[in-house]
């Protein structure tokens, strides 16, 4: 499909090691003039979903900043542009949960905020784990929680997780399992 957007003009107006954001003048679909903000990640979002031979995953615990609350989740984080998702991915859930696993399978592309990002990130279902030691970051104060898959899907359900990659993940999750 043709684009309907015309960019008129693009204005950096922040940008940190994490993020870019850019004031956008815009012509409309409708053809009305308009004004547009985009925030460009520098990394990719990973998210994994461990899954063990009884049935039950991981989700990791954090006091989350930008919510001033805190969330569980399933373990994730940025992947460095220039690392393959896959690579990030097994990076991340060794830091935050301590686990390796030998069968990884990418499960989920997702656009997390489209309407204001460009943010991309990609989840995977990861089996045949062996547990190891974590090694979290320097910002991180996690909590990591073993339990049945099935208890993560309720949460989800009655609201208790609300990350929007660990719903999509969980839920896709549920369906690849019940086919």
């Amino acid at each position: 499909m043709k684009n309907p957007w015309t960019t008129i003009s693009k204005k950096e107006v922040y940008d940190n090691p994490w993020i870019k954001v850019e004031e956008h003048q815009v012509i409309t679909p409708t053809q009305k003039k308009g004004i547009y903000g985009k925030v460009s990640f520098k990394n990719l979002a990973v998210g994994i979903l461990p899954l063990d031979e009884n049935g039950y995953t991981w989700l990791v615990g954090q006091y989350r900043y930008t919510l001033d609350e805190y969330t569980w989740e399933i373990p994730m984080g940025g992947g460095a542009i220039g690392q393959t998702a896959l690579e990030s991915a097994k990076r991340e859930l060794k830091e935050e949960t301590g686990l390796l696993a030998n069968d990884w399978t990418e499960i989920l592309k997702i656009h997390t905020s489209n309407s204001v990002t460009d943010e991309v990130g990609y989840v995977f279902m990861a089996k045949d784990l062996i547990q190891g030691e974590t090694a979290f970051d320097d910002t991180e104060d996690i909590k990591v929680w073993h339990l049945p898959f099935q208890e993560a899907y309720e949460m989800v359900l009655d609201g208790q997780i609300t990350d929007a990659i660990s719903m999509a993940a969980i839920f896709k999750a549920s369906v690849l399992l019940n086919k």
